[in-house]
């Protein structure tokens, strides 16, 4: 089981260059894990309908008692069946339905068949937090299905409603699954239906947060709005996440749990309530549709509110009659779906107001889509019929609750077999005054698919009792009644039949009086449900506007003197009545005499910042202060956190001097005297209450410092660097939410920048680099006022000359510094090597993945400085982003890869012995910090490239040509 799931997202991955190589024939390539899937659970039906069960278990999260554990039993296996032989299909029905010029198709066909590996994940998972796990990535991959034309918006919107509603259902559901396994002692599945918990005002909690997330799921009211906004999706994506599989997560959960919970309070009065008003709401409102899909949508929704009551009945006979429904359903609303996308491939239009004919210039396809539409309304001899007459029967033996919802369930039938008939009159009937519409051929290969399924509905329709065993098998979770259902086509002339026959004539009679219909549900039609959410995301979106504006004025001063004020305020409250200095020892000034010089260097450092008016000398004395601290961080023996603070403040420096270049050179915003006087005491006294704070936090310390114990798991492991050791291995889970962090702030800034091209228009053409030829021809700002713009002869500067770097030549001549390029050029490569070095021996002596990766950066940075935006082109010849991704890749790949020990970031030593270089090991930590360093590198580099590259480019554009015009 974990090898078929394993190989739809690995296939997935490969999707992209298989639809590449193969086009459109790619996806009968795609189709084999789910034919493979289904052809297994195939194989497993005789065991499962006799009460068998495969199982796989694997101890995954042992501490926090959360298994790989998948489960095959007689629910399982219908849906697995369900989920794989549909997929497989729509897969194949995807070779004829797309072109090979189909846009971003790749990207497509992967998600696709990842949905299809999280779905038969879900159905067969046996522990409560793994079927979240798969529950929400269907919930992500369908996102990504339904907005497959990002470029659209209402498919952006269709998508970030879907997102939104059924990941508010998902992380509800989750609370409720806690609470659940608390209660039960286990979360495994299994086990919780073998012997479930009490009833208790806990598990009715549990339950209610849990259908929350199931009834989202299969889009019941009040969460019915999205599914019909999601066919803006392409028609595959309908017949199989919207028939089959996604809108069925919340169907199966119900019956999954229905065996314990169904008499918990309030289990049954909400679903058969709920299930009810869905049927009839979305039956109602399918009527007035003339979209073929939208038709079917809200048949969808009507049908799932049906499925919905008879699994949340919680009896024998209503379980057999739903898991017939759920078989039925699936077989015959996805061929509806798959035939509505060849009537729209066929004629370019899905508007039943305008197709008239079809059904004699496409009689296969009509004859197609008759059969599923008479599976629908439950005509006989189709499994439509065999599954709702059970359904009656089971409701009309129940309780007095269940024949409420019988009544509710026969005016539902009337409904869907009105717009089963306006679907077929719409699609394929000749319409008086309306041409026929022209269509061209349907290949065989292309109707197959919906032909199967179809056929299925006709075979299976007088064979249902061949269904009994593995249908009767999850009824039997359930207590049996002395007489109980058993699944026939025909079981003579009943109440069932009578019901069955007046939902056919009322549906004929509504469909017949059409037009009546739809001007009635016109007046008595509701608000619609999505232009509430429309006003409910405009109103939040207006409230947090309006939040924003009160607190945030733009003015940096206020927003640190305003933090600042807080928490001070706090310190000194606390401070005041716990007087927590009481027994603390007393600070010692300094530990050596270079400590006390030091620290009044960086002081009057930050003072003079104070006093100064222009950007750059506060730039300056900002850096000094940076350094000043590295410097005591030397002294006091860290030469780790002295080698990083060192390496950032370069960095910051170099940054802050790149921006500068378009700022101002003095500070232009003025304060008052009051002002000034208000802020420096906030400021001081702030600085002093950290101090405070730091200092009774470290003399109040009880407990043996932690230190020690570090100290000695790093000698354990045979390494010496503490401090590398706590960042990488000890405390990963800190270094990677920093890096994290780190990398969408670098995206922020460079996203800041790169904002102005959407402003600007199309990029002016980079010109290729002149390499050894200064008079290439290309034009920049730094070459724009030489000898040309002043109109003087040449002479003898054409000739010939050494260039130290490659784009040396592209700077004009009173702008280079001949002793800079020399020094960049001879220091790149020793300082790269330096980085590598630092990466490298992080285990034992100071260094690191972060601090390799500035390092690294700052050789980039130097050839930028001495050579300008084209050599920092040259040196770097990928987009930084490659780097800052590899790097997160990496690092969460090995973080995950602790999943094979039970916990993430596991770690691993490898010791052997190399030919050349003897004995040698490698440890995880090690390519973790790996990933850092390239995540480093990137975020420096992208920083570059926005505000040097970036910048210098902006100020190339505007730099006056020759020639009085613009560069």
């Amino acid at each position: 089981m974990s090898v078929l799931i394993l190989c739809h997202f690995a296939l997935a991955l490969f999707a992209a260059p298989l639809v590449r190589w193969c086009g459109t024939r790619a996806f009968l390539v795609l189709a084999l894990p789910p034919a493979a899937a289904a052809v297994w659970a195939a194989t497993r039906w005789t065991a499962t309908a006799a009460g068998g069960a495969d199982t796989t278990d694997w101890r995954w999260l042992p501490a926090y008692h959360v298994d790989w554990a998948l489960r095959l039993d007689a629910l399982a296996e219908l849906m697995v069946l369900l989920a794989a032989g549909v997929g497989t299909l729509v897969l194949v029905y995807c070779a004829s339905y797309f072109d090979d010029r189909s846009r971003q198709l790749g990207r497509f066909a992967g998600n696709l068949l990842a949905f299809a590996g999280a779905m038969l994940g879900l159905v067969l998972a046996d522990d409560l937090v793994l079927l979240y796990i798969f529950w929400e990535l269907t919930t992500v991959f369908s996102y990504l299905l339904i907005g497959q034309t990002s470029d659209h918006k209402r498919n952006r919107r269709s998508a970030l409603q879907a997102l939104t509603v059924t990941a508010f259902g998902g992380l509800t559901m989750l609370v409720g699954l806690l609470f659940l396994g608390h209660e039960a002692g286990t979360y495994r599945i299994s086990a919780i239906l073998a012997d479930p918990p009490h009833p208790s005002a806990a598990v009715s909690t549990a339950i209610v947060l849990i259908l929350v997330g199931a009834l989202s799921k299969s889009a019941i009211w009040p969460f019915s709005l999205w599914l019909p906004n999601a066919m803006a999706a392409p028609t595959p994506v309908s017949a199989y996440l919207h028939a089959a599989a996604m809108v069925k997560a919340g169907v199966y959960l119900v019956a999954r749990l229905a065996p314990a919970f169904a008499d918990v309070p309030p289990w049954r009065p909400l679903l058969l309530v709920l299930g009810s008003a869905t049927m009839l709401l979305a039956g109602w409102r399918a009527l007035r549709m003339n979209d073929l899909k939208l038709v079917l949508a809200y048949g969808t929704v009507s049908q799932l509110g049906f499925l919905v009551v008879l699994t949340g009945a919680g009896r024998h006979d209503t379980a057999l009659a739903a898991t017939a429904m759920i078989c039925g359903h699936a077989l015959f609303k996805a061929p509806l779906f798959l035939v509505t996308g060849i009537v729209d491939h066929a004629t370019g239009t899905r508007d039943l107001r305008k197709l008239s004919g079809l059904g004699r210039r496409l009689p296969a396809v009509c004859a197609v889509a008759v059969l599923a539409g008479a599976s629908m309304a439950a005509v006989p001899p189709l499994l439509g019929f065999a599954a709702k007459e059970a359904a009656f029967q089971s409701l009309l033996d129940g309780s007095t609750g269940d024949r409420w919802a019988l009544a509710a369930t026969v005016l539902g039938s009337v409904l869907t077999t009105a717009y089963t008939l306006r679907y077929l009159w719409g699609a394929f009937a000749r319409k008086p005054g309306l041409p026929d519409t022209h269509a061209h051929r349907v290949p065989a290969v292309f109707l197959a698919p919906p032909a199967v399924l179809a056929l299925a509905c006709l075979v299976l329709g007088p064979e249902v009792a061949w269904l009994q065993g593995l249908l009767g098998t999850y009824a039997g979770q359930f207590p049996a009644p002395a007489h109980p259902a058993h699944l026939a086509l025909w079981h003579g002339a009943g109440p069932a039949l009578g019901l069955s026959g007046a939902a056919w004539a009322g549906g004929v009679l509504l469909f017949l009086a059409a037009g009546p219909v739809v001007r009635v549900g016109q007046r008595l039609a509701w608000r619609s449900a999505d232009l509430v959410f429309g006003r409910m995301l405009l109103a939040l979106e207006r409230t947090a506007l309006q939040c924003t504006g009160l607190v945030q004025r733009g003015s940096l001063s206020v927003y640190l003197v305003t933090t600042m004020s807080v928490v001070l305020a706090g310190q000194i409250a606390v401070l005041a009545a716990d007087e927590p200095w009481t027994g603390v020892p007393a600070p010692r000034l300094w530990d050596h005499p270079a400590q006390a010089g030091v620290a009044l260097l960086t002081c009057a450092a930050a003072l003079l910042c104070l006093r100064v008016r222009r950007r750059m000398k506060a730039v300056v004395f900002a850096g000094l202060t940076g350094y000043g601290t590295a410097l005591l961080f030397v002294a006091q023996g860290a030469p780790d956190l002295a080698l990083t603070q060192f390496c950032v403040e370069t960095v910051s420096m170099i940054v802050f001097v790149l921006v500068l270049r378009r700022m101002p050179v003095r500070f232009e915003e003025s304060f008052s005297r009051w002002r000034r006087l208000l802020r420096m005491p906030v400021a001081l006294a702030g600085g002093a209450a950290v101090a405070v704070v730091v200092w009774i936090m470290a003399g109040h310390r009880r407990a043996d410092s932690a230190g020690a114990a570090m100290v000695e798991e790093t000698a354990h492991h045979g390494l010496k660097d503490v401090v590398a050791t706590i960042l990488v291995d000890l405390r990963a889970w800190d270094t990677m939410g920093e890096s994290a962090v780190l990398a969408a702030a670098a995206i922020g800034v460079t996203s800041l920048i790169y904002l102005h091209r959407r402003a600007e228009g199309a990029e002016q053409p980079v010109l290729p680099l002149p390499g050894d030829h200064p008079h290439a021809g290309l034009r920049t700002a730094w070459r724009a006022s030489g000898y040309e713009a002043a109109g003087l002869p040449s002479g003898d500067e054409g000739a010939p000359e050494r260039t130290w770097l490659a784009a040396s030549a592209t700077l004009a001549p009173e702008r280079r510094s001949l002793v800079l390029e020399v020094v960049a050029r001879l220091i790149f490569h020793p300082v790269l090597v330096l980085s590598v070095y630092l990466l490298l021996c992080a285990e034992n002596l100071p260094g690191g993945g972060f601090v390799a990766g500035l390092t690294a950066g700052v050789a980039f940075i130097a050839r930028y400085l001495a050579g300008g935006r084209h050599e920092l082109a040259d040196a770097v010849r990928f987009k930084p982003g490659l780097f800052t991704g590899l790097g997160l890749f990496l690092s969460t790949g090995v973080a995950l890869g602790g999943l094979g020990e039970g916990t993430v970031l596991h770690g691993w030593t490898w010791h052997g012995h190399l030919p050349v270089w003897g004995d040698a090991h490698l440890s995880t930590a090690v390519l973790f910090d790996c990933g850092v360093y390239l995540l480093v590198l990137g975020v420096v580099l992208d920083i570059v490239r926005a505000l040097g590259a970036r910048i210098d480019r902006q100020i190339e554009r505007a730099a006056p040509r020759p020639d009085g015009g613009r560069a």
